[in-house]
């Protein structure tokens, strides 16, 4: 009977075990709720005037560079500069043979030499005829007379009708002499002013030649750079065959595309004599010139002209550079990583609670190691005030944050 109990007495046992232990076990510790924090690093607002500054993508060009031709068709006799050399004023670019030019020359004063000489000649001319007509109408007044002797002879029936004709004739001939030297004469003014244009004529086309034939020996006309040699010697050459180019040293311009956005900002400067500068990550500085008179969707061209030496700029590089734009006051840099969104950032109160206001974003602003801020301005930046340089993902008003010093943030 015992062991019919047995299962019946270990139950009662393990059920009075479980009790003794739950009424003997300690009580739980309660748990506050606690309010979690973000550790956020902040900075002090410091309003001042700042500079914002514009990066633009350039290119630079020549705009005084200067193409070199043929001047008239021949040999190349000489060139003794190559692409890329420096050259200073006065030196030889290029010269065509000299006996390919001379010819030229000397055709063109033979034209100039021979129109003078038909001057003279007409002047010659002239005065033989003035002296000849003074012959010619005495011999024909003496055929009239003789004319009119023999008319009134043969109605005296003492001549025949055969001197009547004779006499005529003789009479026609010397009216026709007399008439074609006095055309002579009168014509005399017109063929000298013919002959006097026609000089006019060979002299320009002389002067045209002579000096085409001194830029056959082309010099540098300022300290510059040789650029796209397209001739060697003994090459031939048409008139007006493109030989090669130089370009100044001193005059290059950076040509980079603004935004319209910044254009009303950039011309006001412009007009009121306030520098804007560019400066470019290679040491070379611009000045902002004007602007181009053409614009489309993508912007307006800025005309930039570069202070100092050129130090290794060609045209045709791509430069990038940074333009300044004009001062702001009451202007705060920030990291780019406190913007939220457009135009919005976070502050700290009292309470180490966030909130966030709304600012202008102005732009970008160099510090003076040349790292990169964000420019930003705004009512409620406010001197001494804390903003948030920490960007959190869940940031909202009234997130309880542990802030901590942007350089004790940096040294940890």
């Amino acid at each position: 009977m015992s062991k019919r109990f047995l299962p019946l007495i270990i139950l009662a046992i393990g059920i009075a075990g479980y009790v003794l232990l739950r009424m003997t076990r300690p009580e739980p510790a309660e748990v506050a709720a606690t309010e979690r924090s973000w550790r956020v690093t902040v900075q002090a607002v410091e309003p001042a005037t700042h500079t914002p500054v514009l990066p633009l993508y350039g290119e630079v060009v020549a705009p005084e560079s200067i193409t070199v031709t043929a001047a008239l068709e021949g040999r190349i006799e000489a060139r003794p500069v190559v692409d890329g050399q420096r050259v200073q004023a006065g030196e030889l670019l290029i010269a065509l043979a000299d006996a390919d030019i001379q010819p030229k020359v000397a055709q063109a004063e033979a034209q100039v030499a021979d129109l003078q000489a038909q001057l003279k000649s007409e002047e010659v001319r002239y005065q033989t005829d003035l002296k000849a007509v003074k012959s010619e109408r005495a011999i024909r007044d003496n055929a009239r007379r003789q004319f009119e002797r023999t008319q009134s002879l043969l109605k005296r029936n003492l001549a025949s009708q055969e001197n009547l004709d004779t006499a005529n004739d003789a009479l026609a001939r010397a009216e026709l002499t007399v008439s074609a030297r006095e055309q002579n004469i009168a014509d005399h003014p017109a063929r000298v002013l013919s002959l006097e244009a026609r000089l006019a004529q060979a002299e320009a086309n002389l002067a045209t030649t002579r000096r085409d034939a001194e830029r056959a020996r082309m010099t540098a006309p300022f300290d510059g750079v040789v650029t796209d040699v397209q001739v060697a010697p003994g090459d031939q050459v048409s008139r007006n065959q493109v030989l090669l180019s130089l370009y100044p040293l001193d005059g290059l311009e950076l040509r980079a595309r603004v935004p319209a956005r910044y254009l009303p900002e950039l011309q006001r400067a412009l007009g009121e004599g306030v520098p804007l500068t560019a400066s470019s990550d290679s040491g070379h500085r611009f000045d902002l010139a004007r602007f181009s008179g053409i614009a489309d969707p993508a912007g307006t061209e800025a005309i930039l002209t570069l202070d100092g030496e050129p130090r290794g700029l060609r045209p045709g590089e791509l430069l990038p550079v940074n333009l300044q734009r004009p001062a702001r006051d009451a202007s705060v840099t920030i990291p780019f990583a406190a913007l939220y969104g457009a135009d919005s950032v976070y502050l700290v109160n009292d309470e180490d609670r966030m909130r966030r206001i709304t600012v202008e974003r102005i732009g970008e602003a160099l510090s003076s190691n040349g790292d990169r801020w964000l420019l930003v301005a705004g009512e409620g930046l406010k001197p001494g005030a804390r903003l948030v340089t920490t960007h959190l993902p869940n940031a909202i008003t009234g997130l309880k944050v542990e802030p901590v010093d942007a350089a004790e943030g940096a040294e940890q």
